[in-house]
């Protein structure tokens, strides 16, 4: 086998060992966590009492961009104050496990 091909198989494993590596959430682990999230996001119009913003749906959103908003709240990089709370009391696994389930659904 030439350098190159062994270059090659080496590239492609580490590549399909990461890809292996991210696990997927658990949806029905998911569906029990999101109660919370339902009595803002759930309602249809909501808006914030103050500041007065649109509340965002979040049914049908994409995966990684879940992880990464509660990523945001835990890290103090997004602001808002149930946000932070909320996500506070989110293990990854959870976050995982969320994003999962509300990625799953129709938007």
């Amino acid at each position: 086998m030439t350098r190159l091909h062994m270059l090659g198989l080496v590239v492609a494993t580490a590549l399909f060992a990461t890809a292996s590596a991210h696990a997927e959430g658990d949806k029905a682990a998911g569906r029990k966590l999101v109660y919370t999230c339902a009595g803002c996001h759930g309602v249809p119009g909501y808006t914030n009492a103050y500041p007065q913003y649109p509340v965002p749906k979040i049914a049908g959103q994409n995966e990684q961009y879940i992880i990464n908003a509660l990523h945001g709240y835990q890290s103090g990089d997004r602001k808002h104050p149930t946000m932070d709370a909320q996500a506070e009391s989110l293990s990854d696994a959870d976050i995982q496990n969320v994003a999962a389930y509300l990625s799953s659904l129709a938007k």
